[in-house]
């Protein structure tokens, strides 16, 4: 019989927190998961700190909250959250201009409003991202993620251009000798022996990106006065957030979804982002969200797959910035530029660009794609270009619909019969007018609606339009075929929605 590990390997089946619990390489293979994931952690927690304006000890806290409360809270097994730069950037002003107590109160009211987003079921509008958004999202995250290590190899000495590229061939190479330990993890032990044994003190390291915490995070009640003034202030920011960061986690949730063949309870994922980051915000803590990055590093690159990976994730980078903080603060930026580039290749979608895809793919579903990228990649923002390539591809299909309506016209005993075929909306139905020849009919006119739908009121103006037309000449015209349900829509608005003439 097969053990867990190999059924999950063989037909990626998810493990459960209990069944890794019970067999030591699964546990094993999640607690290195989580370590190499709070490594890829730290030095970004510290760079959205700098972004947010807060000291680099409030992000590596956020970290450590959101990680492990996000894997009780979490409806996604595997995902790391953790302090975010769509989240950093949102909040800035908030700590900038009104200082650290009025961004507690912007951050747990954020966590609030997800809370109550995720009781109104937001999450199940997931359902109306198309595939060619999410392909854009995914091709974008990776070009950002590749993007975002170009300044770590810009002015840097020639050692740095080595080591990554020792790194890159540990990472592509290490996998096919072991999977026991993440490559990651390998590459970035190699590589810190190998500065710390060469003397390589010119190569940037992680301690040059901040300054590590040395206590525990405490438990902090914010200063500002409870009164409206105050929540005119954070309530702006607060929704801006809430919206960024739970965006980000339901499309990180589905990326997940797809690569382990899983289903994730997206409005749990909700609630327990809402939960994590009102404890975060009393902790003294930045916002946060899903990290696509370090989530591909935990399910794609080290094998993560249950609650255990995020929960190291979040107490390692405790202990590892706490306790073992010197050494964590040797270890080269090279080596987690490697990670990450290799990270950004594997989320890349290049099936999607392959000629062959391409020539099959419809022109509409490609632009999608492109506006999605090119949105999110100009802003640096991914729920941007996620509700741009939204908008495109809802407008592109209301094109695609409505240019297959079609009116059928013929004349027998003296009545003119109209056959509408196609769906009948607002994009459709305004030019719905200018297909009937009023003036050449006969005195009686059948509209045939029977093959076709009344969806809203557009439609129902714009029929109310042809009847008058054709009444003003005194033609009666009658209506036929309609469903139940748009015989009960059209009775309910026709007539009174204004001049129809």
């Amino acid at each position: 019989m097969s053990t867990v590990a190999e059924s999950a390997d063989r037909y990626r089946i998810e493990p459960t927190v209990r069944q890794a619990l019970r067999r030591p390489r699964l546990l094993t293979r999640e607690v290195l998961a989580g370590l190499v994931v709070a490594l890829a952690l730290i030095p970004e927690a510290i760079a959205f700190s700098v972004v947010a304006g807060v000291d680099p000890r409030v992000g590596l806290f956020s970290s450590f909250v959101l990680a492990v409360v996000i894997a009780f809270t979490g409806g996604r097994p595997a995902m790391i959250t953790a302090a975010a730069g769509a989240v950093a950037l949102v909040i800035a002003p908030v700590a900038r201009e009104h200082g650290p107590d009025y961004l507690i109160v912007t951050i747990a009211l954020a966590g609030i409003i997800q809370v109550l987003m995720a009781v109104l079921g937001v999450a199940r509008l997931m359902r109306f991202i198309p595939r060619s958004v999410m392909v854009g999202f995914v091709n974008a995250l990776a070009i950002l993620i590749f993007l975002s290590q170009l300044p770590q190899l810009i002015d840097v000495p020639w050692a740095v251009y080595v080591l990554v590229a020792v790194g890159l061939g540990i990472l592509v190479f290490w996998p096919r000798l072991s999977r026991a330990i993440p490559a990651p993890l390998v590459a970035i032990v190699l590589l810190t022996v190998a500065v710390v044994v060469f003397g390589l003190s010119a190569v940037p390291n992680v301690a040059d990106q901040g300054e590590l915490p040395r206590s525990l995070p405490e438990l902090l009640i914010p200063n500002v006065p409870f009164t409206w003034e105050t929540l005119e202030i954070v309530a702006p920011y607060a929704f801006a957030a809430a919206l960024v960061g739970l965006l980000e986690s339901l499309m990180t949730a589905k990326l997940v979804d797809d690569i382990t063949d899983t289903h994730s309870r997206k409005t749990r994922e909700a609630w327990g982002l809402g939960v994590a980051n009102v404890v975060s915000a009393f902790f003294g803590g930045t916002g946060g969200c899903a990290m696509i990055g370090q989530t591909m590093i935990n399910v794609k690159t080290s094998g993560g797959r249950t609650r255990i990976s995020t929960f190291f994730a979040g107490v390692w980078v405790l202990i590892l910035v706490v306790v073992l903080g010197d050494i964590v603060g040797l270890i080269p930026m090279a080596a987690l530029v490697a990670v990450m580039i290799v990270v950004s290749f594997m989320t890349f979608d290049w099936h999607s660009i392959r000629p062959s895809t391409l020539k099959r793919m419809p022109v509409s579903e490609t632009l999608v794609m492109l506006v999605t990228v090119v949105a999110t990649v100009w802003t640096h923002n991914l729920a941007v270009g996620v509700i741009l390539g939204v908008l495109a591809a809802m407008v592109l299909f209301a094109r695609r619909v409505a240019h297959f309506t079609t009116v059928t016209r013929t004349v027998e005993d003296g009545t003119a019969r109209y056959v509408v075929d196609g769906e009948l909306f607002f994009a459709s139905s305004n030019d719905l007018t200018t297909q009937f020849a009023y003036s050449a009919d006969p005195a009686r006119v059948v509209i045939d609606l029977s093959r076709t739908h009344v969806w809203d009121a557009s439609t129902v103006a714009a029929l109310d339009a042809i009847v008058t037309k054709y009444e003003q000449r005194g033609t009666t015209v009658e209506l036929h075929g309609m469903s139940d349900a748009a015989a009960s829509f059209h009775g309910r608005l026709s007539g009174g929605l204004g001049s129809a003439g």
